[in-house]
């Protein structure tokens, strides 16, 4: 089932789920408090959904970050417990009405592993290639300048295997700072994360619908104390956070989760001083 907002048609594109340490995802949080809504399993890892946004408006096709890819190993995909058995980017788009072929740009909100490792892939004979021929990507540049050079601290989350082919392409556009990909679609930065992570905000005028991307995970991140911790700078975070929150509990937006297991998207309103979800958007 597809949702649609004003022009837009938007589907849900999943590329299977994966785990990751819950500490980690959670940061201070005490695990007693995490784990209420998101039990661990034995290796304290809690399951995550990698769930892409296709946005439609009759001309372009527009793909939010392409999953997790295949390109992992048998070890890495025990280790971060990588499951695409039931839910896979080409399956999806399928049921979509979309190929990969089809799609026309897409939006990488930042370059780690399980936003863009589906960028690309390896041909039988080894070498690595784009896996979507005819579309634009589009990337901050602060972003795509921190992946070239990260820091010790999420080396490990930017692997150059996922994006330097689009660096020998002509079909990479880096940006530099907030604006609009088409009428209707703005792309937003919030850097506590990572730098150069941008959100995407979809309007019809009256509705809107943010892709939250890693600003707020999942709908467990609501609070803006829950913070992961992955972040690198975690009071920017807070506070980009709150921000977003105000305007969407005051406009009435629409938040999308990319690693939320259960909620794809929702609204949220204000309870007791602690913001919470209002009312679960049905995407499938």
């Amino acid at each position: 089932m597809a949702y649609s907002l004003g022009r837009f048609t938007l589907h849900e594109i999943r590329d299977g789920t994966f785990a990751l340490d819950g500490g980690a995802m959670f940061g201070i949080v005490p695990r007693t408090l995490w784990a209420q809504l998101n039990p661990p399993d034995e290796r304290n890892r809690i399951t995550l959904a990698l769930r892409c946004l296709l946005i439609e408006d009759g001309k372009r096709r527009i793909l939010v970050d392409d999953g997790i890819g295949d390109k992992w190993s048998a070890k890495d995909r025990d280790i971060y417990a990588i499951d695409q058995k039931q839910f896979d980017l080409d399956s999806e788009l399928s049921k979509a009405g979309c190929s990969r072929e089809q799609v026309t740009d897409v939006v990488l909100t930042h370059l780690h592993f399980d936003h863009a490792g589906g960028t690309t892939r390896r041909t039988p004979e080894g070498a690595l290639e784009l896996t979507f021929p005819r579309a634009d990507f589009h990337v901050q540049r602060r972003n795509w300048e921190w992946a070239l050079r990260p820091s010790d601290r999420d080396s490990r989350s930017y692997l150059a295997e996922n994006f330097l082919p689009l660096e020998r392409s002509d079909r990479l556009h880096l940006l530099d700072g907030e604006g609009q990909l088409v009428p209707g679609v703005d792309l937003v930065l919030a850097e506590g994360h990572t730098p150069g992570l941008q959100l995407i905000r979809v309007s019809d005028g009256s509705r809107c619908l943010v892709h939250c991307a890693d600003l707020i995970p999942t709908s467990s991140h609501l609070k803006p104390h829950y913070l992961m911790g992955y972040d690198l700078e975690p009071l920017k975070t807070i506070e980009e956070k709150k921000v977003l929150l105000a305007e969407a509990i005051e406009e009435g937006w629409i938040l999308y989760f990319e690693h939320d297991p259960k909620i794809a998207a929702c609204t949220v309103t204000e309870r007791e001083g602690q913001i919470a979800v209002d009312q679960v958007i049905p995407f499938s």
